[in-house]
């Protein structure tokens, strides 16, 4: 199983903090039962968002051939280029006034 990334631990707690807040505030529960069910439902949402959240790609190993065909193309590109010459502009002399 894969460990849990920083945004999904991130969006979890979150999830958990303010749905038990807003339940306990629009419940206006004050027994003990009615704060363990609302902290329940609150770690259950938490884990559902938590685990909703994408996990990021792992990244594939690519094929030796995709890569040296990659180099190659860069290298011939290079090698085509056509080297910049600078203008070379005549130097004026002194206007007569």
């Amino acid at each position: 199983m894969p460990r849990p990334t920083a945004a999904q631990l991130a969006y979890g707690s979150c999830t958990v903090i303010f749905s038990t807040l807003a339940m306990l505030l629009l419940s206006r529960t004050t027994s003990g039962l009615g704060i363990v069910v609302i902290a329940l439902v609150a770690l259950a949402l938490g884990l559902l968002v938590a685990m909703t959240v994408p996990m990021p790609k792992a990244r594939t190993a690519e094929p030796a051939g995709a890569r040296t065909a990659r180099v190659q193309t860069r290298v011939r590109a290079r090698a085509h280029r056509e080297p910049v010459t600078a203008g070379v502009e005549p130097v004026r002399g002194p206007t007569a006034s």
